[in-house]
């Protein structure tokens, strides 16, 4: 087989969903940003997409921002699994997909979308990623970050006051009142689903050396 007739065998395969799942602040979007940074060089766009669950929190346009404030994120209804677990599928059939944007600031989304292009390897990031059957069947290699709740909790004060402007007290509160409680309600349960546990953090070079080794041979 010449290289046009192997690269176009590759190009019609079923796309492979990779999912890393894990507390907030666990270091799943550094693990899945950095695997796929490091591919990107050598598969390009056309061979390694990414998406992140943040994107699916619900729309909240028709709701006062004092009403979307005291919504729980860190509970599975807050996302809109259903057109995530829907534009999955439609990748993984060759479809490319506009995904929606979330503005953390507003706490709703915003009116642009983002294009998904259908590739051969689909990550996924999200910390909620297996507590819905169907959204978690769609995936074909799962795994989780398992970091301690504290250093999450030092991470994501670190991020939150960086990145999103908000207040130490503030992500506290909200740390104690729904991100702790949830965490051990539906994230840390749904670790028994995962293919491979991943520890210390998104900066485990063995764990992300082997992941991009297994892609190699995915793509091949």
């Amino acid at each position: 087989m010449n290289q046009t007739k192997a690269k176009n065998s590759v190009q019609h395969k079923k796309p492979t969903v990779i999912a890393i799942a894990g507390a907030s602040a666990s270091g799943k979007t550094l693990f899945a940003q950095t695997i796929y940074d490091e591919l990107l060089a050598e598969l390009g766009a056309d061979g390694i997409s990414i998406i992140k669950e943040d994107a699916y929190y619900r729309d909240q346009s028709h709701m006062t921002m004092s009403e979307r404030e005291k919504t729980n994120y860190d509970a599975p209804n807050a996302f809109e699994h259903e057109l995530l677990c829907k534009q999955i599928g439609e990748l993984t059939q060759g479809k490319n997909v506009d995904c929606p944007v979330y503005c953390y600031k507003t706490h709703t989304r915003i009116d642009e979308t983002i294009k998904i292009n259908s590739t051969p390897i689909i990550l996924v990031e999200g910390i909620l990623l297996f507590c819905n059957e169907e959204l978690r069947n769609s995936f074909d290699i799962k795994m989780y970050m398992d970091t301690p709740l504290d250093i999450c909790l030092i991470r994501r004060i670190q991020r939150d006051t960086v990145e999103r402007g908000r207040s130490i007290d503030s992500i506290t509160n909200q740390y104690l009142d729904t991100v702790r409680p949830m965490y051990y309600q539906h994230i840390e349960p749904s670790k028994s689903y995962a293919d491979i546990v991943i520890t210390r953090g998104g900066k485990n070079r063995m764990a992300i050396e082997l992941l991009k080794a297994k892609i190699r041979q995915l793509t091949k």
